[in-house]
């Protein structure tokens, strides 16, 4: 049955949310009428399928005010909704899951949101958690990416609500993993959260065990001047490498001997989704809410690690570097288990889902 969706934004430049909502809006566009709302359009964006029609709210970003910022996007916002007249909208992330709630409120249109990372650092705030407790079960469905987020929130949103994964792209499963000895990759974004300043230092403790040992690291943001400093200061320059972004992220990952994600929290991290289905060796930290641990059995298709604790960290690729059998059986094992996520999938359920909420009856 041909739908008309509306999916909802801030931006659609790098990141792993915008990265799923963009893949969502182009899988449900083969077979239903698809608008993709932003808040406002940057530089280097995710590319939409030429059927989807774009709206942005602003043309430019208002830094300024936000009460008056966020009352305009929700009277633009409802709007679009009045006109359109689409069975639903999904959201994605806090601001925008808020906004998709208030401004739908006496319309008939369906309301499912997303969230995308830990609860407790993306609804942080006093007023954020009361909204997140007493604004979110407004809506009429919720898709939450691990068991612990889900738990957060308030049971009415839980009953309502589904777990489902992000998906992979096929590529990930059909590129020929093939690693180059003594070679650690990291990708995400080069900020707080990602803590790439404990994997260097984890590195630090190991490179000395062995010849032609380096760390790439992928990602852009705004914390590379900070950790080309600090890369440079422990004289780890010619070994700790920031590559910036990659438009061909798979011909790098396969070339790992281990991938490492070393955040302090995540919702669920496609970088390490995507090197679980290439079969790169993994270590995570076993941050909130709770994705590496959904994603990984410890020692059985990669390792888990405490946040924070770079001995284990070091540790935990010593292991995999250390041992060929080891590291073969949980490349074997990642990407077996990743069949699961695989973006077909994860669409269908995505579509089922949908579907339900759509023809649920109040």
């Amino acid at each position: 049955m041909n739908r008309k969706i509306i999916f909802y934004i801030n931006t659609i430049n790098r990141g792993g949310a915008e990265r799923v909502l963009v893949n969502l809006a182009n899988y449900f566009s083969d077979f239903n009428s698809c608008i993709f709302v932003t808040s406002y359009s940057t530089s280097e964006e995710y590319e939409l399928k030429k059927n989807i029609k774009r709206i942005n709210l602003e043309n430019k970003v208002n830094h300024f005010n936000k009460i008056s910022r966020n009352i305009t996007r929700i009277l633009r916002l409802r709007k679009i909704l009045k006109q359109e007249k689409p069975d639903v909208i999904i959201s994605f992330m806090a601001e925008p899951n808020y906004r998709a709630i208030i401004s739908s409120l006496g319309l008939n249109v369906k309301k499912i949101i997303s969230v995308r990372n830990d609860p407790n650092k993306e609804y942080s705030g006093k007023l954020s958690k009361f909204l997140a407790k007493y604004l979110l079960p407004m809506a009429d469905g919720c898709v939450f990416q691990t068991k612990d987020a889900q738990l957060w929130f308030p049971e009415k949103l839980q009953n309502k609500s589904t777990i489902i994964f992000n998906g992979v792209n096929h590529v990930f499963y059909e590129v020929d993993y093939s690693p180059t000895k003594n070679l650690i990759i990291s990708c995400g974004r080069l900020e707080k959260q990602k803590n790439h300043e404990l994997l260097i230092k984890a590195f630090s403790l190991i490179k000395d065990d062995y010849k032609d040992i380096h760390l790439l690291i992928y990602g852009k943001g705004s914390l590379e001047n900070r950790l080309q400093l600090y890369i440079n200061e422990n004289n780890l320059h010619e070994q700790v490498i920031l590559k910036g972004l990659s438009t061909n992220i798979q011909e790098e990952m396969k070339k790992a001997a281990v991938f490492v994600l070393s955040s302090d929290y995540e919702g669920m991290p496609n970088a390490l989704m995507e090197a679980l289905a290439i079969g790169v060796p993994s270590v995570s930290t076993d941050c909130p809410c709770g994705g590496p641990k959904m994603l990984i059995e410890n020692n059985i298709n990669g390792i888990l690690v405490p946040i924070g604790d770079s001995l284990s960290l070091a540790k935990g690729i010593k292991r995999i570097l250390d041992n060929e059998q080891f590291a073969a059986s949980i490349s074997k094992e990642a990407k077996h288990k990743a069949l699961e996520y695989k973006a077909e999938n994860v669409f269908k359920e995505w579509h089922d889902y949908v579907e339900y909420i759509i023809g649920k009856k109040e």
